[in-house]
This record gives C-alpha cells, structure tokens and sequence, in this order.
C-alpha cells in the first residue's frame, strides 16, 4: 500500500472545527499514515498564536513576572478544542507539568515546542492514532546541527512499529536531553524528515494556500498558481522571500526524490501545487515558474587596479567577512572591481570595522558600502530552453523606468537575480511579471 506522509500547520490546527477538516482529510485516504501537527495558530486576524503565548510565558518567567493569568488562555485554547471535538480526554495534567517545568527554568525552546506536543496528543487521541514525541526520534548535535543520519534511523526504527502515528513537528532533542526547535515554520521540516524515514510515495503539507503561486499576491495582483515546481527551483523563490514552505524542508525528500503536495485544508479539492525531483516536461507558455524578492540589502565595493592579475584576492575579501561572522548573498565583480552583497542587517555595529580591515587586507584603492538594495529571483527551468529570457526580464524592468544595480546569473541558467533600489522594488515585481505573464 502506498505511504503519505501529512502535516498540517497551526492554521490548519486551531481550533476544533478545523481539527474535524484535518481528521475528514485524513479518514478520506487510508494511505494517509503518518500526520506531523503544529500549534494552534490564528483563529481570526487578532487572535494570539499558541507558540507566541508560549514565548510570552517564557519571557514572564524570566523576568520573574506571573504567568497565571496568560497561561489560563493557553488552557483555555486546548480545552475549548477537547470540548468541541467531544473527546474523553484531560490533558490538564500535562498542562500543569508543562507550567511547573518552564517555572523551574526548562529552557526557551521546552517552552516554544510545547504547542505542537500538547496539540499533536489531542489530534492523536481523536484520530485514534499512535502518539510518537518527536524528542524519541529527532536527534541535533552539540553545535545544535540536525543529525540527518542518527535521526533518519531511530525515525524509520520507531515508525516501523506504528500503522499510523501523529508525530508533533518543530522539534527533537540534544545530546544532552534538552529540547531543541528548528526555526519558526519547522514543522515543515519535522515532515519531511518523516517521510524520508518512512520511504513515503508522497508528503503532503496542508496549510492555508492552495499552493503556491507565482509572485507575491501583496504585490501582485491574482497572481497565477503554479501547478508543478522542482526542488531546486523552490530553493531559489523559497530563499528570496517566497514562504508557503520552509526553505530547509526540501532536503530530507530531496535525498529520496519524495514529491511534496502543496495542498489548502479549507479546500481539500484544489490539486494544489506538486514539488517535484525534476520536471518530466516544460510548459512552453511558461517560461518562468516564479518571481520573488526581499528588501534589506547592502552592496560592499571593492576597487582597485589590476585587481584580476593578483593571486588570492577574492580570497583575502571573503576571510574578512568569515572573520566578522557575515555570509554573502552574491560576489558580482569585474576586472578592477569587486562587490559582495549581504543583508544589511549582518552590518549592524560592524561597518568601520569592515571598511578598515578590507583596507588593510587588500590595500584597496576605495572600499564603499551602499545600503537600500532589493533583489529579485526571476525563477524557471524553462530559462534554459529559451533564448532571450534574460534580456526581456532587463528590458522589462528598463521600461518601466527603472535603474539596475546589480545582475547575477548562475552557469545553469535555473534563475536570474537582479538588484534595484528599494524603492523600485513592487514596480519592478510587476514589470517582469507583466512581461512573462500575458
């Protein structure tokens, strides 16, 4: 029988009427084996997330401040959710011990995961489904690093004895016992992990979208769906802004070329958008898959005659950034100059610093520092095929009267990246939108 792995996220889990969406969902597909959970998220615009109250608990407590009064609403949120599922099940006592463990300084990331394990309990028990906690199963290193290897098998080990199971996402354990969480959006990557450990036919993530689509429907508007993306191709829109999926959640069913199945809880009959190894053909019609972008970069330059005839020098800049701890975004360069990007934020408190050493290290001729920079990722495997992608994604953004800063492009042609001002930013979204999407 074939194998899916499901997650739903907070939106998804957050309140009892949605625990019945996911619970129909599930039922629906007996293939549907392994169900990863998050939090409970927003009920409606002002509502609370149960992880931010969690936060807020965490915070009170070490500025030796009462929770009581803000706990009871986490309390609330879960009984109300047992009350309207009609479920035989007290779970206050595990609320109480979680209460007395952050009380007794268990850590900020105890506090942060606890959302998915008492939610996942409560899905577990009405889906009539085995409880697995993901601290048995997903194991990091001291250097808070995944241990993909350790925790693909204790994983595989575990769900071999298990017909199906709820697993809470965003979390695992330290060698030392304590809780470790990914970053925010990391049930994502609980799911993945999952499938992997499973072999599964299919990892399908519910949320709120019915897929993605192909720019920011902020900035543009009704932006098309896109049907089908490869793996590499999500890195790119992930990476630069795009943000239904976890950027890290592609690399467990990577490995194993497990298809990921964008899908909408609240519109269980979209097909959704399939993330796939490779795509078995192009659409002609689209050229590109999908545009992205983010604000809040800093260019440095680095001038300096002859720089190309001496051995070393990229070198030399790129230590002086390892040193001050700041990765780069894109190295454009020319024969006497060269320009790193990063985020303008990583500068913070470290600008004179920067200056001064890349003086010393390269003996540079000027080295200046230009914030306000936006990039854009114009994204598509069909690039490749087509010639002239590049010049109409230039001249869009030429005639909308706009002045481009910066250009990169990798030898595999997957993805164009161009940098304008900050200010250009949404104009230029939709000018190469408009070009590429009659």
């Amino acid at each position: 029988m074939n194998i899916k792995v499901v997650k739903f996220g907070g939106s998804s889990l957050a309140d009892a009427e949605h625990f019945k969406q996911v619970a129909s969902i599930v039922k629906a597909d007996p293939s549907r084996r392994y169900v990863v959970a998050s939090a409970p998220g927003k009920r409606f615009k002002e509502d609370v997330k149960v992880t931010d109250m969690f936060y807020e608990c965490y915070e009170k407590i070490r500025n030796q401040e009462n929770i009581d009064e803000l706990y009871a609403k986490i309390v609330e949120r879960y009984n109300s959710i047992i009350a309207g599922l009609g479920l035989d099940f007290d779970i206050n006592g595990e609320l109480e011990y979680v209460k007395s463990a952050m009380q007794h300084r268990s850590g900020r990331d105890f506090a942060a995961s606890r959302g998915e394990y008492l939610n996942s309990l409560i899905l577990a028990k009405y889906l009539k489904f085995d409880f697995i906690d993901a601290e048995n199963v997903i194991c990091f290193r001291d250097n808070g690093t995944l241990d993909e290897e350790k925790t693909n098998e204790m994983m595989r080990e575990e769900l071999m004895q298990h017909k199906h199971a709820v697993i809470p996402g965003f979390y695992g354990v330290m060698p030392n016992g304590t809780i470790k969480t990914f970053s925010r959006g990391g049930s994502d990557i609980t799911g993945s992990i999952v499938a992997r450990a499973v072999d599964a036919d299919l990892y399908e993530n519910w949320t709120d979208v019915s897929g993605f689509l192909m720019a920011d429907p902020r900035i543009i508007d009704d932006p098309c769906p896109i049907k089908s993306i490869s793996y590499r191709e999500l890195r790119e829109l992930s990476y630069m802004g795009a943000t239904v999926l976890h950027e890290d959640a592609i690399f467990p069913v990577r490995y194993a070329k497990i298809p990921i199945n964008i899908r909408n809880t609240n519109r269980p009959q979209d097909a959704g958008t399939m993330i796939v190894a490779e795509h078995t053909e192009i659409d002609s019609d689209r050229i590109i898959t999908g545009i992205a972008g983010k604000k809040g970069f800093s260019v440095i330059t680095i001038e300096k005659d002859m720089m190309n005839s001496e051995i070393g020098y990229g070198r030399k800049v790129l230590e002086v950034f390892e040193d001050n701890e700041i990765s780069f975004e894109h190295l454009p360069s020319g024969i006497d100059n060269m320009s790193v990007v990063v985020a303008s934020d990583a500068l913070e408190g470290k600008r004179d610093k920067i200056l001064a050493t890349l003086n010393r290290a390269v003996h540079a001729d000027s080295v200046s520092i230009e914030d306000g920079l936006a990039l854009i990722a114009v994204v598509g495997v069909g690039m490749v095929k087509y010639r002239g992608a590049a010049a109409r994604v230039f001249n869009a953004i030429s005639n909308a009267g706009i002045n481009i800063r910066m250009i990169d492009q990798g030898s595999s042609e997957l993805s164009i990246i161009v940098g304008v001002e900050e200010r250009d930013f949404n104009n230029a979204l939709n000018a190469i939108y408009s070009e590429f999407v009659k």
